[in-house]
């Protein structure tokens, strides 16, 4: 499916449920009383979606937030003036994981450690072995790493909390009864959702902003309202997940929904809707980012998050003196979250 209307109702109908992310693995294997947020439905995912609203509320994003990111896109930038190079891609991924760290309560181990331990683990390698015994090897792999994911990160993490509850992701998920395996999963999901697509999202915006100078001199003299409205219409152009998947109800198959199809709409985004344009005439009623986060129940809570760590970061990128991309990233699929992975985007300033 890949047009506005029918992809937004096809989110929007509750009786459609969750497809992708192997989303059949975790409904056969796992306590469904317990499941991630993103694989509950109904009561329950409504239930789930209102405890951990306060996580992601606006004023908690622009109060609690905007300080760590801040600090964040301070010390990473000042490491890349003083070394003069950088890869793109590592910094953005260490900004998110710091952010959702925060967030989901992963801040007893190594944050680097882990950064490298959620970036190997979802390496699309590990997910296109066409063999049966590099099958069989990848996924001892897998199991490896999310193990090493939770001895190192996520078992820390709930010790101290059952000591001293935060507020924070892993502080509820005690609080509501979720075992040790049934945390990992979420902790797991949050690490894609909150980390991976984020460090894609931040290097797919600077890539478009260091090769286009007029955009990147409108973003510079901009507010954040201004900045914040140019990249909604990045994302909207270059949503990080392409294909969502959800089984409706009586239909045999997954239906497969074009994101990056349907936010290139003519009937929704106007005209020329594969040109970015924040100005853009938009159809009433549909979104500057198109639906890049999802739209309906599962739409993704963290948007707003998101949107403020590409916002403050890159607004600090781009001032830095004699900023320049060397090298364009290269372009790569993974298809455990159906998006695109940029890797080697490599930018030089001025010592």
């Amino acid at each position: 499916m890949v047009d506005h209307a029918g992809v937004r109702a096809v989110l929007r109908d509750e009786s459609a449920t969750q497809a992708g992310f192997k989303a059949d693995l975790i409904r056969r294997y796992a306590d469904m009383r317990f499941a991630p947020i993103l694989f509950l439905e109904g009561d329950a995912h409504r239930r789930q979606r209102a405890a951990t609203a306060r996580f992601f509320a606006p004023r908690t994003v622009t109060t609690r937030y905007r300080a760590l990111i801040e600090a964040e896109a301070d010390e990473l930038i000042a490491g890349f003036q003083a070394k003069g190079d950088a890869t793109l891609d590592r910094m953005s991924l260490r900004l998110a994981v710091a952010v959702a760290a925060d967030i989901v309560g992963l801040t007893n181990s190594d944050r680097d450690g882990m950064a490298r331990r959620l970036d190997r683990f979802f390496d699309a390698d590990l997910a296109l072995k066409d063999n049966r015994l590099a099958q069989f090897a990848s996924f001892f792999q897998g199991q490896f790493r999310l193990w090493s994911f939770y001895f190192r990160d996520v078992r820390p993490a709930i010790r101290s909390r059952m000591k001293a509850p935060r507020e924070d992701v892993i502080s509820h998920l005690i609080a509501e009864g979720y075992s040790d395996r049934s945390i990992l999963t979420e902790c797991f999901t949050y690490g894609a959702a909150g980390m991976v697509t984020t460090r894609e999202f931040i290097t797919m915006a600077a890539w478009h902003l260091l090769e286009d100078p007029h955009l990147a001199d409108r973003f510079r003299e901009t507010d954040e309202v201004g900045r914040l409205a140019i990249l909604e219409e990045i994302l909207r152009l270059e949503p990080v997940v392409g294909t969502l998947y959800r089984q409706r109800e009586g239909e045999p198959a997954p239906v497969a929904l074009d994101i990056r199809a349907a936010n290139g709409d003519p009937q929704a985004m106007g005209a020329c809707p594969h040109r970015i344009d924040p100005d853009r005439d938009r159809a009433p009623r549909v979104g500057a980012a198109g639906m890049a986060f999802g739209d309906g129940a599962h739409r993704c809570p963290g948007a707003g998050v998101a949107l403020l760590e590409a916002a403050i970061f890159l607004d600090r990128l781009l001032r830095v003196p004699g900023i320049r991309l060397i090298d364009a990233p290269s372009v790569g699929w993974n298809p455990l979250i159906t998006g695109y992975e940029l890797r080697g985007c490599n930018i030089r300033c001025y010592k």
